[in-house]
């Protein structure tokens, strides 16, 4: 059986990271990563290249590292398709600011500060990438992110062509159903793939999604920064400022991003893309499309980025339906990493001195150590971290696994406008029987009847939450 192809379209944080790299670690019997499609995100563009960045530069120190102790070099997949292009996407949602919850991440969604820029093209912002690092304060992680983009063996190589070109091309260029989209950010990337091409985009397998909640509970609120109990009389500005300093106006802010108690952050950062990009696997695409559309010009648009384009509706006779298959949190959260195992399976990697044990073991402290302080009966020998992304990659890995269990068909849409409610997965759980009429607006769109309304599968059961931790572990770090 040939590999499963896949694209990974991140906002490159801790559970994208590990993600990225137990795709890397997979054989490639089972996996081939075509491409990486960065976006913003949790933090900015420019900190999610960098991370990026500094993923293939440990995992290069690694494979040397082991190489020199005599283990097993790993990363099969990566090795046998090296170099790994890397794209560069938007640095905004379709139609509003963008949000961040660098509050929880770190500025750099690993750990340290670094500011974003103005919208720049993709060569552009490889270059200033470069000249930032070359010209850096912080000179240690400045010189990996040098020395890795002028690295002429290096394992990944810098696409010129935005992201959703980059996966357009792909499409176009392979077999029908034969790539899969791992989608671990927000879906802007996908929703401008979408919207320049439809056909071609729909060449696509399967879109592979970690996104929203059905049935249960989105992150719990976070308790508010220090800083806010030094500075309380600090007014709140009209606006999400995302380039402010760090300091009480940014702890301010990063309080007002935090997600709706109904959203994932991946939905909420840009609801408008995801419902577009759900809105395909519908018999009737015209039936769920968003309401609120991308405005040519945006009013409030931020100083010095660029608008994104206007985004048309699709034509009518699309040749199939999309594909999607959906992780929410209520099956991810339940697939946990916890602190005593982690520091288990590092302990004698970081004594032997492990580039990629050392990485790994720093950010994911700073993971642990931010939960225990934010969440009140957590102590440090109990915590635990959901590696929400993590999860899709296993399914794409492991797909053959009976153990999977997919919810098939289920209409389910995302709320684009709601002032509580943006990026809430809706359900019509009415026991009514549904409409078959073709009505297309008022309560017929939430009918599901006759061709209206979504089509997604979702994943309900994995092959085992107990597993889960130490699999992860094993295939990223070896025996």
């Amino acid at each position: 059986m040939a590999p499963r192809k896949i694209i990974i379209d991140t906002d490159p944080g801790v559970d994208d990271i590990l993600a990225i790299l137990l795709a890397l670690s997979a054989s490639p019997e089972k996996l081939q990563v075509l491409l990486i499609s960065v976006t913003y995100g949790n933090i900015d563009l420019q900190n999610c290249l960098r991370n990026a960045i500094s993923l293939f530069h440990y995992v290069n120190k690694e494979i040397a590292w082991r190489e020199s102790v005599g283990r097993s070099l790993g990363f099969e997949t990566l090795r046998s398709s090296k170099p790994v292009v890397v794209a560069i996407g938007p640095e905004q949602p379709l139609a509003e600011n963008a949000s961040m919850v660098d509050f929880f991440h770190g500025q750099d969604g690993l750990g340290g500060p670094h500011l974003s820029q103005p919208h720049l093209t993709p060569a552009e912002t490889w270059q200033h990438l470069l000249e930032v690092a070359e010209t850096s304060s912080a000179p240690e992680q400045s010189e990996i992110i040098a020395k890795e983009m002028k690295n002429p063996s290096s394992l990944f190589t810098q696409s010129q062509t935005p992201a959703h070109l980059e996966i357009l091309k792909l499409l176009r260029d392979n077999e029908p159903n034969s790539i899969t989209i791992v989608a671990i950010g927000p879906m802007t990337n996908l929703a401008l793939a979408a919207a320049e091409d439809p056909e071609t985009f729909l060449k696509v397998k399967e879109i592979v999604v970690m996104g929203g909640h059905i049935d249960q509970a989105d992150n719990p609120a976070l308790q508010p920064p220090s800083s806010l109990e030094q500075a309380p009389n600090i007014p709140e500005p009209p606006f999400r400022l995302t380039r402010q300093p760090p300091g009480p106006i940014r702890d301010l802010l990063n309080m007002r991003n935090q997600t709706a108690p109904v959203a994932d952050f991946n939905t909420f950062a840009d609801p408008i893309a995801a419902a577009r990009v759900y809105t395909l696997t519908s018999p009737k695409p015209h039936t769920v499309m968003p309401f609120a559309l991308p405005l040519p010009l945006c009013e409030k648009q931020e100083e010095g980025v660029a608008p994104l384009p206007f985004l048309p509706s699709y034509p009518d006779n699309l040749s199939k339906r999309l594909n999607v298959t959906l992780f929410p949190m209520d099956i991810t959260g339940k697939h946990v990493l916890a602190r005593g195992d982690l520091e288990a399976s590092l302990e004698p990697l970081l004594a032997a001195k492990s580039p990629l044990a050392e990485w790994v073991s720093a950010f994911m402290k700073a993971t642990f150590d931010k939960i225990v302080s934010t969440s009140p009966g957590v102590s440090r020998d109990t915590v635990g971290v959901p590696v929400h992304d993590v999860l899709t990659i296993w399914y794409c890995v492991d797909y053959d696994d009976p153990k999977w269990e997919i919810s098939e068909g289920e209409d389910l849409r995302v709320e684009t406008v709601g002032q509580w409610t943006r990026g809430m997965f809706v359900a019509d759980r009415r026991s009514r029987k549904r409409k078959d009429d073709d009505c297309d607006d008022g309560d017929g769109r939430l009918t599901g009847g006759n061709g209206n309304g979504n089509r997604l599968n979702r994943c309900v059961g994995s092959p085992g939450q107990d597993i889960f931790g130490g699999l992860l572990l094993k295939r990223i770090f070896g025996s």
